[in-house]
């Protein structure tokens, strides 16, 4: 293999690692005690505590890493990415402020298979099971829907205080817009190196197979953690 593949070897491999490899993103030490303390609307604490629990956020990261993994078009990119945003927005912020409480275990295991079904996606499991393909910006969108009840739960287990809870939830959210617009900066130039080189064809599939296994062990993890009490990463 030349410097040229092995380089766009390294690149796709990073952006899978930058999607899996991140440590647990819970909101917890001193970003928890600051959001207890929290008195009246501040919204700029809230907005770096929401870009950097979307970088760590390994399980969303990965996720958007099986959508764009085949869209070379950045206005493909750009739509998929906002049904994306949508979905998990609109939950993100009903979740909280309207107590809409989901075991966050099974959220995460959601999002877990959320990561494997869209890795099966890529490798046309659908088509070569089923010989039907389902319509991949429903499916993100819904999926983006269970990532901001993943989200939520993130929050809702913290002491929140009603006093400017509106306003601190949307710098939160522009929070996690922000974190996911660098986060897919980087990933996207990363695989864009990948695809220029001739390592991105035969590794493809086998990349997404490494993805959807991720995504089947997120989830068991989750599964394993509702089922003996251990604590939601």
């Amino acid at each position: 293999m030349g410097t040229s593949s092995r380089l766009g070897l390294l690149a796709g491999l990073t952006a899978l690692a930058c999607a899996g490899a991140a440590v647990a993103h819970n909101i917890g030490g001193t970003d928890a005690a600051f959001v207890a303390a929290t008195r009246g609307p501040d919204p700029i604490p809230f907005l770096y505590l929401g870009a950097k629990h979307m970088v760590t956020g390994y399980d969303h990261l990965a996720f958007l890493v099986g959508v764009i993994f085949f869209l070379f078009r950045l206005r493909q990119i750009a739509l998929y990415v906002s049904l994306f945003s949508l979905g998990h927005s609109i939950t993100l912020l009903a979740g909280v402020f309207f107590k809409l409480h989901v075991d966050p275990h099974l959220v995460d295991a959601v999002i877990g298979l959320s990561v494997a079904y869209k890795a099966f996606d890529n490798l046309s499991g659908f088509q070569t099971l089923a010989g039907v393909q389902p319509d991949p910006r429903v499916a993100v969108f819904g999926f983006g829907l269970i990532h901001g009840f993943g989200l939520a739960t993130k929050l809702q287990a913290l002491n929140l205080n009603p006093d400017g809870l509106l306003a601190n939830l949307v710098s939160f959210n522009v929070g996690v817009e922000i974190g996911q617009v660098l986060a897919l900066t980087l990933i996207l130039a990363l695989m864009t190196l990948w695809r220029r080189t001739r390592a991105f064809e035969p590794t493809a599939r086998g990349a997404n197979v490494l993805l959807m296994l991720a995504g089947f062990v997120l989830a068991g993890q989750q599964v394993a953690g509702y089922i003996f009490g251990g604590a939601v990463s």
